[in-house]
């Protein structure tokens, strides 16, 4: 049976991450706190919206309602990336060699770990941004679609158009696909390898009872599991056109319960499933058995992390309960 170590904060969780085998726990206050030979906070920002770790540098991203985006190292140092007063930083993104994406308003920023800056300006606000995973390309969502932009290039960007509002945005570890994340209810899908306009280039992935807050690529990419319903929804992207035509798997069912984050194991076709109720479970794609992790909590989950080796992971809620999950206890 897995054992679970609490730790009790007093508001909700934006992000959960390791760094090195240092879980970390983001509170949308805008303390950092870690578990680290005992229970460590550094206080960052006032007021915290967003927050990814940094797989070039094992270091913590940060951005928040003071206009600042952060660098957190393990030891608990910040070093501020940007300062943008009056504006809040609600996307952020990490990317190869120390570069570092985020926004506010209609513009996305790239800073290059040499210090050089890149600016792109949207005709709509910027409501998600990710790094292609090979070459340094990011992917801008907007309504109305998602923009794609070479930084280091002056080419014109290539616009991936669906109708309605795409809300975030993430590329499949091969640089196949890009799916978002929709107001409407909905993933939508981009071919990048099939021609510009043809029928095969759209993915659509509907059927949601509530909107998509999180989605995650399992570890070689061949499937997509994603929250929405009152199961994990877990898309196959092992075929050359992605789900297109395929079921997908519903992992996790406990009858309207709804499904508030999911978290794809680092080396096996595993998710830790979170719900809205503060249970975890954990699910096998091959034959969907379940493993619980967790019983139910105080609050929705609202953030989770695996640790690299699969063995421990990270949890955090909208109500400050949070902890590590050791699964090999």
């Amino acid at each position: 049976m897995p054992t679970v170590a609490p730790l009790d904060l007093a508001g909700h969780v934006a992000g959960v991450a390791y760094l090195g085998d240092v879980p970390f726990f983001a509170e949308s206050a805008g303390l950092i706190h870690r578990l680290d030979h005992g229970h460590k906070t550094v206080e960052a920002h006032d007021g915290l919206l967003a927050c990814v770790r940094d797989e070039a540098t094992d270091t913590l991203l940060t951005g928040g309602e003071d206009g600042k985006v952060l660098r957190i190292g393990i030891d608990g140092s910040v070093t501020q990336i940007a300062h943008v007063p009056r504006k809040w930083i609600s996307q952020i993104a990490a990317g190869p060699q120390g570069a570092v994406a985020y926004a506010h308003g209609k513009t996305a920023h790239v800073k290059l770990a040499d210090g050089t800056e890149k600016d792109f300006t949207e005709e709509r606000t910027v409501e998600g941004i990710a790094f292609a995973p090979k070459g340094l390309r990011i992917a801008v969502a907007r309504y109305n679609g998602v923009s794609l932009h070479w930084v280091a290039m002056a080419a014109a960007p290539v616009d991936l158009e669906w109708k309605g509002a795409h809300t975030g945005v993430s590329f499949s570890p091969d640089g196949r696909f890009v799916v978002t994340m929709m107001q409407e209810n909905a993933l939508h899908g981009w071919k990048m390898d099939s021609k510009p306009g043809s029928e095969t280039r759209h993915m659509r992935m509907t059927g949601y009872p509530a909107k998509i807050k999180s989605i995650s690529w399992s570890a070689k990419g061949k499937w997509l599991a994603s929250s929405g319903a009152p199961a994990a929804i877990v898309w196959p992207f092992q075929a050359k056109d992605g789900p297109m035509g395929k079921a997908p798997l519903e992992l996790g069912t406990r009858g309207n319960m709804m499904v508030t984050q999911v978290a794809c194991h680092p080396t096996d076709d595993i998710a830790a499933i979170g719900y809205a109720d503060g249970m975890i479970l954990a699910v096998r794609f091959a034959d969907a058995k379940e493993v619980l992790l967790r019983r139910p909590g105080k609050g929705a989950i609202s953030a989770m992390a695996w640790n690299r080796s699969g063995k421990q992971l990270a949890f955090g809620s909208e109500a400050g309960d949070c902890g590590v999950i050791d699964i090999t206890a």
